[in-house]
């Protein structure tokens, strides 16, 4: 009495086991099959008229330009902003130079106490990222808040 369920316990799960190994082994060969009909597709050749394209792109450095980080901090004596900004060109096809930006300084109204622009004199290649310290203005008294932001580069296609 005993043998015969045990008999039974035993073919069940082997059919399990076969059951699992069938779905697997299918898994496995669909994933193999997709894989040999993609990597048989022949490679277009890369020649200048083809990257040309990519370069040929508008600059954009408003959105090229990004400001990873940008710290204002006054100097020895407490009155000048001095901004300490890490910028990256995210462009894989432009050098940037003359990069524009301006500062705010706001008021506990959310009004702008003072707006100041200027230019950063270096050059930014593609995918390159620098720091810039930056000595700005007389820190505005009364300042709640402050920004700084990338309005503009002179463009240079690579």
């Amino acid at each position: 009495m005993f043998e015969v369920a045990q008999e039974q316990k035993q073919s069940s799960s082997s059919l399990m086991l076969v059951t699992i190994f069938v779905v697997v082994a299918a898994a496995v060969g669909g994933v193999l099959y997709k894989m040999s009909k993609s990597g048989n597709k022949p490679a277009a050749p890369v020649t200048a008229a083809a990257a040309a394209p990519a370069a040929a792109g508008k600059a954009d450095p408003v959105h090229d330009l990004k400001v990873l980080s940008a710290r204002m901090e006054k100097d020895r004596t407490g009155t000048t902003a001095v901004w300490l900004v890490d910028i990256d060109n995210k462009s894989k096809a432009y050098t940037y130079s003359k990069i524009q930006y301006e500062t705010t300084y706001v008021g506990p109204d959310n009004a702008a106490l003072l707006v100041n622009k200027g230019t950063i004199p270096f050059n930014l290649a593609p995918g390159e990222e620098q720091n810039a310290q930056i000595r700005d203005v007389l820190y505005p008294a009364g300042t709640s808040w402050y920004k700084f932001r990338i309005t503009g580069a002179t463009p240079t296609a690579q």
